[in-house]
Formats: C-alpha cells, structure tokens, sequence
C-alpha cells in the first residue's frame, strides 16, 4: 500500500491566542498531516518554538533559508492562523516583506489551498480595508473562516486561547482538493 506523505504549513501571527497552536498541529497530524510551523517574526514571542519543534519533528521557520541549507518540501495546503488583522491585509495586497507573507504571497499561484482562521476585534473587523481584504482573498479562493459558522470578531480585549476554535480549518482543508491529487 502507497502512503502519501501531506505537508501543511501552519502559519502563526502575532496574537494572544497563537500559545495554543499546539491544538491546531495536533489536530492535522491526527488527519495524517505532516506539519512545518512558520512563524511571522513577531509570533516568535508568543509561541514556544521549543515546544513545537518537538511536537512537529522541524524546526520552527521564521525568515528564508541560507542557500547552503536544504529546502524544505512545498507546502500542500497552508492554515493562516491566528490570522492578524495586519496580515490579512498584506496577504490580501500581495506583501512580500516576510517570510511567511511570501509563502502566502504566491500560494494561490501555485494552486496550494490556504485556510485562514483570523483572530480579529470587532474594531478592527469592521473596518472597510479589512471587509475588503476579506472579500479580494475569497475571491482569490483563499477560504477565510470568518462570519456566521467560522470564526467572529471577538471584542477588544476579551480574546481566550481556551476559547479560539482551532478545529476549524483543519475540517475545512478536509473538503479542499490538494494540489497533484485527483
């Protein structure tokens, strides 16, 4: 019997609730998911990168490699999450400025599925740029959960990691074709 190995980026931004990614990893490597953790660099501050390392079999990446050092497999589906409000936007412009918004930058092109669970205020959720952003990468096919059944705006200051549903994007990567599969 052929196995086929699936590799998911679980990109991470800098919000309160990015502690508990773990739940996230845990999850897509229960679905069979191979998991490489990329960091923006001010997530790095928020998570223990020792933790997921040892919990991911990788290093967690957070800038581009040296060309001395072994490219890692493409990605065949990315989860943005938590999403920030500040890269959504630039996903949604086409910023290059970091790593993983190159990552994300071009993974529409390349017919990769991203799954966007955002972590948003409601101050900052009802902002036209945003609702704006919201509205171009859907209709680049980027699946971004939020709304009514996904994921809502929570109000300043009241964000609870224990609280921030992690599940979702892993079921909604199980409904996306993958890119080289039937």
């Amino acid at each position: 019997m052929l196995t086929m190995s699936r590799t998911l980026y679980v990109i991470v931004c800098a919000a309160g609730v990015a502690s508990g990614v773990g739940r996230l990893i845990a999850l897509a490597q229960e679905d069979g998911w191979t998991v490489q953790v990329i960091a923006t660099p001010s997530a790095l501050a928020f998570i223990d990168t020792a933790a997921l390392k040892e919990q991911t079999g990788r290093p967690v990446r957070s800038r581009y490699r040296a060309p001395t050092d072994p490219r890692p497999p493409r990605a065949d589906a990315i989860i943005l999450a938590p999403a920030t409000y500040n890269t959504i936007n630039k996903f949604a412009h086409g910023f290059a400025d970091t790593y993983a918004l190159g990552l994300l930058a071009e993974a529409p092109g390349l017919g990769i599925p991203v799954v966007v669970l955002p972590c948003v205020q409601t101050a900052l959720a009802s902002r036209l740029p945003f609702r704006r952003s919201v509205d171009d990468l859907r209709a680049e096919g980027v699946d971004v959960l939020l709304g009514p059944g996904a994921l809502e705006p929570h109000e300043p200051g009241s964000s609870d990691p224990g609280e921030f549903p992690w599940h979702l994007p892993v079921q909604a990567l199980r409904s996306k074709p993958l890119r080289g599969t039937p």
